[in-house]
Formats: structure tokens, sequence, C-alpha cells
């Protein structure tokens, strides 16, 4: 029998897990303000706020979130199998597949955030340093780059908003966006 889980569940869920490994929305929305303000006068660290909490509403991001943070949970309990577990928890330099889910979760939010993702990759910005940092316990070789690509998808999200704000489109037809995509 198939069990629907309720997409508050999922939220929910990946919400826990984002807490139980030390990363907060504030967290991320610092680094959408680092990578928005120089391009927004005025950008209020509410807006960057609301930003990464709608990102945190797609499935997509919440299912890359949830694959990811298991995967580092199983790599820091000896649970994969060889040379998985090896690769898993010494981040490999070679091994991509960290990135390619953390890429495939910024395509919904389009070439800013695919190129931000990029950059947060590379630049190892706020708490994707920390995260990142080899050194002390935990595992985080899939979390830090998911992180990269919500506060990427955030970013571009934010700066979209700016845009048609700028252009004076209508509350009304900027709630509607956001509600279709939400959805998708």
């Amino acid at each position: 029998m198939n069990k629907r889980i309720h997409s508050k569940e999922v939220k929910a869920a990946t919400m826990n897990l984002l807490k139980e490994r030390g990363v907060s929305i504030m967290d991320v929305a610092e680094i959408v303000y680092d990578m928005q303000s120089p391009y927004a006068p005025g950008l209020k660290m509410d807006d960057c706020i609301e930003s990464v909490e709608a990102v945190l509403d797609k499935r997509e991001m919440q299912h890359a979130l949830l694959v990811g943070i298991e995967l580092d949970k199983l790599a820091e309990q000896n649970k994969l199998s060889e040379p998985l577990q090896s690769i898993v928890e010494t981040d490999e330099g070679l091994f991509g597949i960290d990135e390619t889910i953390a890429m495939g979760a910024v395509y919904g939010y389009g070439s800013i955030a695919i190129t931000t993702f990029g950059h947060l990759d590379k630049q190892k910005v706020g708490i994707i340093q920390k995260l990142d940092t080899k050194h002390g316990n935990g595992v985080h070789t899939f979390l830090d780059d998911l992180i990269a690509s919500l506060a990427a998808n955030a970013s571009s999200r934010l700066a979209h908003r700016i845009r048609d704000r700028e252009e004076n489109l209508k509350e009304e037809e900027i709630r509607k966006r956001d509600e279709e995509e939400r959805i998708g």
C-alpha cells in the first residue's frame, strides 16, 4: 500500500533536519543578503528570510535536502558500503554527486541561481564554509552544497522580486507568481 506523505510533513522533516545539522534560516538569509545587497540598496534582512522560507516550500529543495542530509548521516554512522563510505566521509575531490544533487535543485530559479551556486560552491561563504571544513564532528559532504543551492535559489528569487517591484508590478501579480512557484 502506497502511503502518500503530506507536503507539510516533508517540510517539517526538512526544517528539523536543518536545525539538527546546525543550519538556521538566518544563516542562509545572511548569504542571500551578502549576494543581493550590492544590487539592491535598502535591502532588508526580512526580505532575505522570506525568500529563503519560500524556497524551502519547494518540494525539489526539500527532497534534495532530505536525501543529502540522510547520506551525510549514514556516512557519520559508517553505514554506507565501501568505497562509497570513504568517498562521502572524506568528501573526495573527484566525487561530484553532491554538487549534482545541489545543482538539480537550482535549475528551477534560472541562470542567476546557477551562476550564484557556482560562486558559492567555490567561495564557501558563511555557514557553507563552516559546513565544508573537514575538521571536527560531522559529515557535510552533501549539506554544504545543498545550502549553497538554497541560498542561490533564494538570492535569484529575491533578485526577480526586486525587479518586479522596480517595474511597478502589482503586489497581487507578484503573489500569484509566488503561489505558482511554490506549487511547482
